[in-house]
């Protein structure tokens, strides 16, 4: 397995990570069981990197990912998130950064991990009614107590990235980048970059879109959150299946999947670009893994760069009132 280091830290990982948030919720075909085979065959391919959060599955991916990682803790980076508040229910509660709540939230979270520190600790959306500051003091408090070790930013703006990193430094910001992703290229990477902070792109499979399994919106199981999604709806659809077509005769002609030339892309944008795919099952873990071994040429990035432009999906990444939590 390659390793990468996020940013200028010392934090090594695995190349690509595993986003474990589908195992627990937001898609269909649940099974715990083969989300524990899932996570236990990624540790024995090399993976060391496992992204989760307390809003998935209201505390359960956690539990899940807690449950994996028994007798391999220290061979693993654990990577979770707080910000996000839900009821019992499920309902969303809106968000928080107060110092109060981050310190709550961690607790909570290592309770439900079951282990002593978390590895990296995001906010997981901006908090507008916190300073940044006070967010990023709590946080650094808990580094101070030994609870985590690094601290991660996502979907910030590169000014409250400016901010946050001025009080204690932030290792990754983890934020959406794919082939139909593309706008974080404009300044928020480039500031990633001033100051030695790694970049963790979520959803680089286009949420699934970019493997070229989705034909129609009916492929979508009726509880599946990406029916809500403008770039799952209406014209958008047929307009993004137009791209992923182009994207598979790319992979054809190369001799992989499209899931792994979406990868190897993104692989290719950086050192300081660790990638985490998710998945539930197994067969799709090794074909994410796959990507580690397709080295793209000049022309292959280029004809690349050519289909799938800044701007080249069609329609926003979330529906209206999420899109109002991106970026802050």
């Amino acid at each position: 397995m390659k390793k990468r280091s996020l940013g200028t830290s010392t934090l090594e990982v695995s190349a690509l990570g595993l986003g474990c948030m589908g195992m627990s919720e937001f898609y269909s075909g649940r099974d715990e069981e083969e989300s524990l085979r899932t996570i236990h065959l990624a540790f024995d391919l090399g993976v060391t990197f496992l992204d989760t959060a307390d809003m998935y599955g209201v505390g359960k991916n956690e539990e899940l990912v807690g449950r994996a990682l028994k007798g391999r803790r220290d061979e693993i980076v654990i990577a979770t998130k707080f910000g996000s508040m839900r009821g019992e229910d499920g309902k969303f509660l809106g968000i928080s950064g107060r110092p109060e709540y981050v310190k709550a939230a961690c607790e909570a979270s290592l309770r439900r991990l079951g282990v002593e520190y978390i590895d990296l600790y995001y906010q997981h959306r901006v908090d507008p009614n916190t300073p940044i500051e006070e967010t990023v003091g709590a946080m650094s408090d808990l580094v101070t107590e030994g609870k985590v070790r690094y601290l991660g930013l996502s979907e910030a703006a590169p000014e409250t990235i400016r901010r946050a990193h001025h009080i204690h430094p932030i290792t990754a910001l983890q934020t959406e980048y794919s082939l139909w992703s593309r706008d974080v290229e404009d300044e928020i990477l480039p500031t990633c970059r001033e100051f030695g902070i790694g970049f963790v792109p979520y959803s680089p499979l286009g949420r699934g879109f970019l493997t070229g399994q989705i034909q129609k919106f009916e492929d979508l199981a009726e509880d599946d959150y990406r029916r809500m999604s403008p770039r799952f709806q209406g014209d958008n659809f047929q307009k993004n299946l137009n791209l992923v077509e182009q994207i598979k005769e790319i992979a054809a002609s190369k001799g992989c999947k499209p899931a792994q030339l979406a990868l190897a892309w993104l692989l290719s944008r950086g050192e300081d670009i660790v990638p985490i795919p998710g998945t539930k099952r197994r067969e799709n873990l090794n074909e994410n893994i796959g990507a580690l071994h397709i080295e793209l040429t000049k022309d292959e990035l280029a004809l690349i760069d050519e289909i799938a432009p800044h701007g080249a999906a069609s329609g926003t990444r979330y529906p209206e009132a999420n899109m109002r939590m991106l970026n802050l």
